[in-house]
């Protein structure tokens, strides 16, 4: 559940076809007020008419306070918030979004950056390019997508002062122009940080390589924007125990912890059901969790001290969270 303290009201001033498929919307304080700044790598969670909650990263350049920018895939595989805000937003419109959140930062002390990025996942690598640019930093990007068709920023991207730092991948180009992840990879330097955004697929192809070639975690940075939701033939009942007042509630095995918990007046706050956003992180004092998300790190993971109620569920009968 979002606390409607924190949204804040927009109007779209500008709605822009950038590829087919693809269309962008420039937001502005809907009531003359100042949008929080925000960093390279954060997202905002969009409410859209249909009662949708969707989360996009923010993709013009953070120096250009005063505006944010998303750019939205229509995916007719999705849950319908894409598919609204194509045929029912439009210039003029008011929306309600987060304030800006960022669990894909850059690191501040990398000599050079790798910036991988497939089909709209460009969204925040693109924000990154301009930032980096912008301070001076070494970095190569390199964006794959099946066409030039379905490229969004393509002519803004060809036509940036870093373009000579910018290598475009097309799936139906010439086999000389194909991405190919060892050859990236192996051509980086043990001072090079990753950072990597798009479809499961191309990321899990992306970080298995760079972890088989030795790259150390830290130097690895990634951001899904969609994950399948986990669902095991052998899930059974457990429950949850609320630490604070001593709650223990039973979790059925096609139901999650949140929407329990949430039918039971503790309001965990979700975003994006699917364990991508982070929004949901709770603190475990007691039990075993079964990790199901795309938010934590690995070594987060391992520790069992915290999870994501959205879609995770527990290896021990009864898992206490600190509620």
């Amino acid at each position: 559940m979002i606390d409607l303290k924190d949204v804040i009201p927009v109007r779209v001033v500008r709605k822009t076809v950038e590829s087919e498929g693809i269309v962008s919307f420039e937001l502005v304080h809907a009531e003359a007020g100042r949008l929080p700044s925000f960093a390279p790598g954060a997202h905002i969670d969009v409410h859209i008419p249909g009662g949708f909650v969707r989360q996009y990263s923010l993709c013009n350049a953070a120096r250009k306070t005063g505006r944010y920018v998303v750019a939205v895939l229509r995916d007719p595989s999705s849950r319908g918030g894409s598919t609204a805000l194509h045929d029912s937003v439009s210039e003029g419109d008011t929306l309600e979004i987060s304030p800006p959140r960022n669990h894909f930062k850059l690191n501040g002390e990398s000599v050079h950056s790798l910036l991988l990025a497939g089909g709209i996942g460009v969204t925040p690598i693109f924000c990154m390019a301009e930032q980096l640019y912008e301070e001076g930093r070494s970095f190569e990007l390199h964006y794959c997508a099946r066409n030039k068709q379905k490229m969004a920023f393509h002519d803004a991207m060809s036509q940036a002062a870093w373009s000579s730092s910018l290598r475009l991948h097309f799936d139906d180009g010439a086999p000389a122009q194909k991405f190919d992840i060892d050859s990236v990879l192996e051509g980086a330097g043990a001072d090079t940080h990753l950072y990597v955004c798009g479809p499961q697929g191309y990321m899990d192809a992306v970080l298995d390589a760079a972890r088989g070639m030795g790259w150390a975690q830290e130097r690895l940075h990634y951001e899904y924007f969609k994950a399948d939701v986990i669902h095991k033939d052998t899930d059974s009942d457990f429950e949850v125990e609320i630490a604070s007042t001593g709650t223990v509630l039973s979790v059925p095995a096609d139901r999650s912890i949140a929407s329990v918990l949430n039918e039971h007046g503790f309001n965990i706050s979700m975003s994006c059901e699917q364990g991508v956003c982070g929004t949901c992180v709770t603190k475990v004092l007691s039990g075993v969790p079964d990790h199901r998300d795309s938010f934590l790190l690995p070594d987060e993971r391992d520790a069992n001290d915290q999870m994501t109620p959205c879609c995770s569920r527990a290896k021990s009968k009864r898992i206490v969270l600190d509620l």
